[in-house]
């Protein structure tokens, strides 16, 4: 069934805090073990492992957001280190690690196994087409324990809401690190402070800036115009739009009945 907009958002931001545990200290250190040189190289080896040994300008297209090279510098170092296979193993291990560590005996919740199914049966349930991240982690094997289950689901959502804000971008011709410039100027950051894009060499990101005042969204002083807010207020939507089919196979109560039971789990995640 069709669901209001704002819970679709809402899920979007659930699975964020429980899907971003991914990439916490204690999952880095799963694959620091492993002989990951820093945290980009966990980083690339788990979340691009479920395209296999995809070289690095697929990866980079897939990801989409990445400035030039930033890829190469860790795809295909790290499969020299650890298979695809392998990765994904380490990066499920740090990921329920690190979330047990968070929420402590929300962990063993006796309504977590029934949470995670339902946020399964959305996870599974949503078209791939023109979806390559979101297709590669729902060939994988689904986990069987609660929270690793409930992570897995998360996951798969998440990169599904991906692909498809990647495809909204696309539509409205905002490249990769033009994305990240636009979500610092509408949120009142100065780009070459935003983490994402700081380190990038000035007349790089300058000339990134540039082409955004040039098309009208970043005024003389380098801020967001009324143009530029727009533009992403209409990704943003199309995003959800595009991410609403995983959820058309829950009623509305359950929806809801996943939110209430997850939201906890978000807070803990959020505080910790």
């Amino acid at each position: 069934m069709t669901h209001p907009q704002h819970k679709i958002h809402r899920m979007a931001e659930i699975c964020e805090a429980i899907g971003t545990r991914t990439f916490s200290p204690v999952a880095d250190s799963e694959f620091r073990a492993v002989g990951m040189r820093n945290y980009w190289d966990g980083y690339f080896a788990g979340r691009a492992a479920p395209l296999g040994m995809a070289p690095a300008e697929v990866v980079d297209a897939v990801f989409y957001n990445f400035a030039p090279g930033e890829v190469a510098r860790h795809i295909p170092w790290v499969w020299g280190k650890v298979t695809p296979e392998e990765a994904i193993a380490i990066r499920e291990r740090g990921s329920v690690n690190a979330i047990r560590a968070a929420v402590g005996e929300l962990a063993d919740s006796p309504d977590l196994p029934h949470l995670a199914d339902l946020a399964t049966r959305a996870a599974v349930s949503a078209p791939t087409e023109g979806r390559v991240l979101y297709a590669g982690l729902r060939a994988l094997d689904i986990p069987e324990e609660p929270v690793a289950k409930m992570w897995h689901a998360a996951t798969l959502l998440r990169e599904h809401r991906g692909d498809g804000h990647n495809a909204a971008l696309v539509a409205h011709g905002i490249g990769g690190t033009e994305a990240h410039v636009l979500y610092a100027v509408t949120h009142d950051m100065r780009p070459e402070k935003f983490g994402r894009i700081h380190h990038l060499p000035k007349a790089q990101l300058d000339a990134v800036i540039g082409g955004l005042r040039d098309r009208g969204f970043v005024d003389a002083a380098g801020g967001c115009t009324d143009s530029g807010r727009e533009t992403r207020e209409r990704i943003e939507a199309l995003t959800d739009e595009l991410a609403a089919p995983a959820y058309t196979v829950l009623t509305a109560a359950e929806l809801d009945e996943l939110i209430d039971g997850l939201t906890p789990i978000t807070t803990a995640l959020q505080a910790d």
